[in-house]
């Protein structure tokens, strides 16, 4: 039986379940397991897992909540942030993408995939929170693009993007923390 307190939580670790059960810890990892092949707990990496009941209702915001949780920290970002704020014709459904200071990664969970781009620490700003989770205001996320466009690391779709939505001083504010090469392809494609 799943203790209602794990039923109100976005996700939950071993640790929560070995406390709202009141269970030793391994007992607590041999019924995450359990639950898990039983389909009712849907494991989005080590030791973090979410109700199936749950990840089956998630709206949009939830998977945003629950990236910035998998990876701390982190903020949603570049087409996924673009796309939240109606600046690119781009829908990704499955796909979350965000900034994170630590590394490199992709999780996927029932066809669901958080990926992170890893920056440096002075390219971590300009991003608020907004309905419990981080996101990145439109001209960040468009410059998170540009950026791991311009270095090889990023696809970035730029016939997709409505550039007339964006701040165009924000973007000159911003860009300065950018290397030159940044700067340049902007000029080259935006004339920025």
């Amino acid at each position: 039986m799943i203790p209602d307190v794990l039923r109100q939580r976005l996700f939950f670790r071993a640790e929560d379940v070995a406390t709202a059960c009141q269970i030793k810890l391994p007992s607590a990892h041999v019924f995450c397991s359990r639950y898990m092949r039983r389909g009712e707990f849907v494991r989005v990496k080590k030791d973090f897992y979410v109700l199936d009941r749950n990840w089956e209702r998630f709206a949009r915001e939830d998977y945003f909540r629950l990236s910035n949780f998998l990876e701390v920290p982190s903020y949603v970002s570049c087409l996924t942030a673009l796309s939240f704020f109606g600046i690119t014709t781009q829908v990704q459904r499955d796909l979350n993408e965000s900034i994170s200071i630590k590394r490199s990664a992709t999780m996927e969970a029932r066809g669901v995939a958080f990926h992170y781009h890893k920056v440096k620490s002075r390219l971590f700003f300009g991003f608020t929170r907004q309905e419990g989770f981080f996101i990145a205001c439109p001209e960040k996320a468009f410059l998170d693009g540009a950026y791991l466009e311009a270095i090889g690391r990023y696809p970035l779709d730029w016939s997709s993007l409505d550039l007339d939505a964006l701040d165009k001083a924000r973007i000159k504010e911003f860009v300065a923390m950018f290397p030159e090469r940044v700067k340049a392809r902007l000029t080259q494609t935006c004339g920025i």
